[in-house]
Order: structure tokens, then sequence, then C-alpha cells
């Protein structure tokens, strides 16, 4: 009986020693997987930063073509055609000289005469609804 409780204890060691050998070989296989793509990434990194100048960005076309503004807008930005970004400047400035954005929602605008014109009628707009109504008046 003796020799059976000996062979019993011996077979659970054997199987220990020999899953430490499989589970090292297993990080190592890991680690080395792992070290391949960040290799990649590092290569890459120099070439994207080559094709793109330092920061900037050109500007879309679309938004720079000059654009003609309706009679009702041009009373309000003037009469010259201008590119998008302007005229959206140029409302933003008369908005804010004339204090026309709601004190409550600063997100809506009260319409004076003018805007009202360009507005169509309305006393308020949102300003994601005024983007929308000002790029109907260009041409």
């Amino acid at each position: 009986m003796a020799t059976a409780k000996k062979s019993a204890a011996a077979k659970p060691a054997a199987k220990k020693s020999a899953a430490k050998p499989a589970a090292a070989a297993k990080k190592t296989v890991a680690k080395k997987a792992a070290a391949k793509p960040v290799a990649k990434k590092a290569a890459a990194k120099p070439a994207a930063k080559a094709t793109k100048a330092a920061g900037t960005r050109a500007p879309n076309p679309a938004f720079m073509k000059p654009l003609t503004p309706s009679q009702d807008l041009a009373a309000v930005i003037g009469s010259s055609p201008l590119p998008r970004t302007e005229v959206t400047k140029k409302v933003w400035d008369y908005i804010k000289k004339n204090n026309l954005q709601d004190p409550e929602n600063k997100r809506n605008i009260n319409a004076d005469d003018k805007l009202k014109a360009v507005f169509g009628g309305k006393n308020q707009v949102s300003m994601f609804e005024m983007t929308k109504i000002i790029s109907g008046h260009l041409k």
C-alpha cells in the first residue's frame, strides 16, 4: 500500500513540471507577437507625418467659393459676393452688435426687422435652423 501512495503523489508533480514549460512557451510567443505590430506602427507614423503639413489642413473649396447673397440677406451683410465662412461671420457680427441672442436660451436668435425678412417672417430661430435658412439665401 505504501508504494501505491507514492506513485499517486508522483503523478501530479510530473504534470506540474510539464505544464510550466508550456506556459513559458506561450508567454514568449505572446511577447513576440506583441512586439511585431508595435514596430509596424512606429514605422508608419513618420510616413503619415511626411504627407501632412505641420498642423494645417487645406480648406474645402466649396466653403471658399464666393456666393452672392439675396436682397434680404444683403441688407444685413452687404451685397458683395462672399464665401460661406465670411457670410456666417458677418451674420454673427450683426447679431452680437444688435444684441439679438435670446438671454435665456443662447441658442435662439431673436429677429429684428432685417433678420425677420431673412428668416421668412419668424420672430425667433435656433442657431442650427439659421444656418439652413441662410444657405437658401446664397446663390
